[in-house]
């Protein structure tokens, strides 16, 4: 991989890791799409990497969302615990399905986030309860879901926290620390059949790292419940709209 393609790559991480740190995201949503323009192989490149990142990026904005005391930490390790189980499953089933039928998978899921996040709804500033039970239960077809596609269950996970009632900014802080053991659990059944350039993916890690709790800091700091939420709408849409153009040009 020549010198320009790299720069791209790092700062085009840099950028993505920013913004899944400020929603409490692994970056892996974000970069699935974006790496699928420089790594052919989703299976044994583009997934593993993802994964990698993911892991790496929401264990640094969990970092920076505790530093700022945001982090319910029971609803996180509960979430952490059934999600780690799941995760593996996917990745597992992953090794033999059509990458065509993954991604159909995506777009279908990314598409009813994007609709439920910008349907009206109750005020993000109105206390409702939060349905633990609730969410634990969603987090079992989401770890697997998550697993299959290679991107870690925080794109399907912080939404649903929000539907069950959890406030925006918590439902992000508890997702950073939700996703980060399943993301490596995730990427367990890949190592014997990965494909990647280890000098590549530990300057990627540390750009990954540096951008997610930079992120994690500006939303603790300097954003409100209700523009997190549709910050994260946005995010869906125009990563949706990337990986639609992939397909259609491929």
């Amino acid at each position: 991989m020549d010198t320009a393609t790299v720069v791209v790559l790092v700062v085009g991480l840099l950028v993505l890791s920013i913004a899944s740190g400020m929603v409490g995201l692994g970056v892996a949503f974000a970069a699935v799409p974006f790496l699928g323009f420089f790594l052919p192989d989703l299976v044994h490149q583009l997934q593993p990497l993802s994964l990698l990142l993911n892991g790496v990026t929401a264990m640094f904005a969990a970092a920076g969302f505790a530093r700022s005391g945001l982090v319910a930490w029971r609803p996180a390790l509960l979430l952490t615990a059934v999600a780690a189980a799941g995760a593996p499953v996917g990745s597992w089933l992953a090794q033999g399905a059509s990458p065509t039928w993954l991604w159909g998978l995506y777009l279908v899921a990314v598409a009813y986030l994007a609709w439920r996040l910008f349907r009206s709804g109750p005020a993000d500033d109105v206390e409702v309860k939060p349905r633990l039970g609730v969410a634990l239960a969603l987090t079992v077809p989401i770890s697997i879901l998550a697993g299959l596609l290679g991107v870690g269950p925080g794109f399907l996970l912080m939404p649903a926290l929000i539907v069950v009632g959890f406030q925006p900014k918590v439902a992000a802080a508890v997702t950073a620390v939700a996703v980060t053991l399943p993301s490596f659990t995730a990427l367990v059944p890949h190592l014997g059949t990965a494909d990647l350039d280890l000098g590549l993916a530990a300057v990627l890690v540390v750009v990954g790292a540096a951008g997610a709790f930079l992120g994690a800091r500006l939303t603790s700091r300097f954003v409100s419940g209700a523009s997190l939420k549709r910050a994260f709408g946005v995010l869906i849409v125009v990563m949706t709209a990337v990986k639609v153009v992939q397909i259609v040009a491929g």
